[in-house]
């Protein structure tokens, strides 16, 4: 047992779990004086809330101050093992002391989304005639996870992860703490940035990583953590990635944008958070291809060949090896001169199409292969381009409704500056307009 571990028992992370609303860090938005989650803490209101936020955070130990700074009763369900009758029994319970002893409830449903239908609906009853005050937390948005009629009966609370300021103040509190390491070790500096950067915001891990690196340095006869007690105490950073939940969509977003931004730098970070996490290389490989199009498209036409190639080879190669041809297509589409005239260009074609503006096709472009089409004018008066000395044949293609129609506009950037020209020469070739 180590010197700390004698004067308390439990996980560092259990002993400091915050005691007061005073101890609270990092939520400063959710907890701003007036707000919703500050005046149940309070006791001041009584709404029900919903806590949605990365593990960590703080929402069990926030549940938990709700019930024991206003005196009331706490009960806890976790949604991984309880049944529609556990919900039941606890809010009949909750009814009673109510009734016969003007006792409230707070009832804390942790992980609320792994709950079905049936279970969620459940709580409405209690919710709606004030039976318990719900406290359900959620590492999964609430709009997707969270029933509507539960939605629309509390308020949902947005918990951040927690900054380095926030993650600095946890962990030195915890060393200096009767609770924590009572000042039996401290950290030197370059191994409390090593520590902040393993949590990854998360306060939970970053006191395991203390206590674990704390045990280390001990071990050795020393009271200063130093970076090699933290790494030999965490082999390897579990990043905070959910593939199945907002932070997969999060990552992936920032990955994107990053690659439409020009920043190969921040491109490579976001791509080697997917691949760390076990993202599916396949679902990157089909991102960058419709990246290329839709950010870069004519500017650097090459770049969804590289894309396609590189999807294909992922196909065949698989991971480890398919990282290093992701980070290929990756840096060269980052690289890569942008432009979003393809999609400007569909989606303005598109908008017609849809508000009903199609007008007719011209009588020179329709059909007149079957019998009876040239008497209908079909085909009259096409000019076969093929025949024109510039390969461009002076007519219209155009409904004559959409002849001013101008869905392709070139950008300035890349390959695409010279196709401005050429679309500029074309456009009047079509007119029968003059070159000079």
């Amino acid at each position: 047992m180590s010197l700390f571990e004698q004067s308390s028992v439990g996980p560092l992370a259990l002993r400091m779990r915050p005691q007061g609303f005073e101890e609270l860090v990092g939520q400063e938005r959710a907890l701003t004086l007036g707000s919703p989650l500050q005046r149940l803490l309070t006791g001041t209101g009584s709404v029900s809330i919903i806590l949605w936020g990365p593990p960590g955070t703080g929402k069990t130990t926030i549940a938990t101050l709700i019930s024991a700074q206003t005196g009331r009763k706490f009960r806890e369900l976790s949604a991984v093992s309880a049944g529609v009758r556990d919900v039941r029994e606890v809010i009949e319970k909750a009814r009673e002391d109510s009734s016969l002893y003007g006792t409230d409830t707070v009832l804390f449903i942790d992980e609320v989304h792994r709950f079905n239908k049936a279970q969620q609906d459940a709580l409405l009853p209690a919710v709606e005639n004030g039976w318990v005050t719900l406290v359900a937390a959620t590492t999964e948005n609430p709009s997707f996870s969270v029933v509507s009629p539960l939605l629309s009966r509390s308020v949902v609370v947005k918990l951040e992860l927690l900054d380095q300021a926030s993650l600095r103040t946890v962990l030195i509190r915890a060393m200096e703490s009767e609770r924590g390491l009572d000042g039996t070790v401290t950290a030197a500096e370059a191994a409390m940035d090593a520590l902040i950067d393993a949590s990854s915001g998360d306060a939970r891990r970053a006191l395991t990583a203390l206590e674990a690196a704390a045990n280390a340095t001990l071990a050795r006869d020393s009271n200063e953590i130093a970076v090699e007690d933290v790494e030999n105490a965490i082999n390897v950073v579990a990043i905070n990635y959910d593939k199945d939940g907002d932070t997969h969509y999060d990552v992936i977003s920032a990955f994107i944008k990053s690659v439409r931004g020009s920043d190969p730098d921040a491109a490579m970070h976001y791509l080697a958070r997917m691949l760390h996490a076990g993202e599916d290389p396949r679902f990157i490989a089909r991102r960058l291809m419709i990246l290329a199009s839709e950010d870069i498209g004519l500017a650097a036409s090459h770049v969804l060949l590289t894309a396609v190639a590189a999807a294909q080879s992922v196909q065949l190669v698989g991971m480890p090896e398919a990282q290093i041809i992701l980070a290929h297509a990756t840096l060269e589409a980052a690289l890569a001169p942008k432009s979003n005239s393809v999609v400007t260009a569909i989606g303005a074609a598109m908008a017609d199409v849809q508000r009903g503006r199609v007008g007719s096709v011209p009588l020179h472009l329709r059909d007149a292969h079957y019998p009876g089409a040239s008497l209908l004018g079909h085909g009259a008066q096409y000019i076969y381009p093929h025949e024109e000395n510039s390969g461009v044949a002076s007519q219209a293609y155009l409904p004559e409704e959409l002849e001013d129609s101008c869905y392709y506009k070139p950008s300035h950037h890349g390959t695409e500056e010279r196709l401005r020209a050429v679309s500029d020469r074309l456009r009047k070739l079509r007119n029968g307009e003059s070159l000079d």
